[in-house]
């Protein structure tokens, strides 16, 4: 192993390798699961050691990282060029769109979504983010509902009540 002692760790390179770790585990815990450990000819040997040296490497990584030091202003830093305040918003708000699709439906949730974050990252008139929200959501919706025919989450909107005349000015 190299002496990486004098190079600083950068913002967020501790929790990425945290992060990767328990990626790794999990995919070391789903090999397993694939068909155990019965023999080194078995379906789940190779995921099984390719996730396994990734455990291993994770571990190295992290135990190396823990003996360099941090840069200065570490946490100023990895909100700055990490997890800036507008990637923060971005998450929690698409975190928000799934846990609402279901109750709220897709046609409220999508289109309060899209005018949030046109708002939020184009930051024109509210009426320019209402219509583009608009015009997007009727393509889309149209587009997977009638042409797909992907069922969407229908929520408080009577959707099909909406599909049966959407398909008569078709027929």
């Amino acid at each position: 192993m190299s002496d990486h002692t004098a190079i600083p760790k950068k913002p967020g390179e501790t929790l990425f390798g945290f992060l990767f770790l328990g990626l790794s585990l999990f995919l070391f815990w789903q090999s397993y699961e694939i068909a155990g450990f019965d023999a080194l000819s078995s379906p789940g040997a190779l995921p099984l050691a390719a996730s396994g040296l990734m455990v291993i490497s994770c571990v190295i990584a992290l135990i190396d990282d823990f003996k360099r030091p941090a840069e200065a202003g570490q946490i100023k830093a990895f909100f700055e060029h990490i997890l800036p305040l507008s990637v923060a918003l971005m998450i929690g708000i698409i975190f928000l769109f799934a846990v609402l699709l279901e109750d709220v439906g897709f046609i409220i949730t999508a289109f309060v979504f899209l005018v949030g974050t046109i708002q939020l990252l184009h930051r024109k008139g509210i009426g320019k983010s209402l219509l583009i929200a608009a015009v997007s959501l009727v393509f889309v919706y149209l587009i997977f509902r009638i042409v797909f025919v992907v069922v969407l989450p229908e929520g408080i909107i009577p959707e099909r009540e909406i599909m049966a005349v959407i398909e008569a000015w078709f027929e």
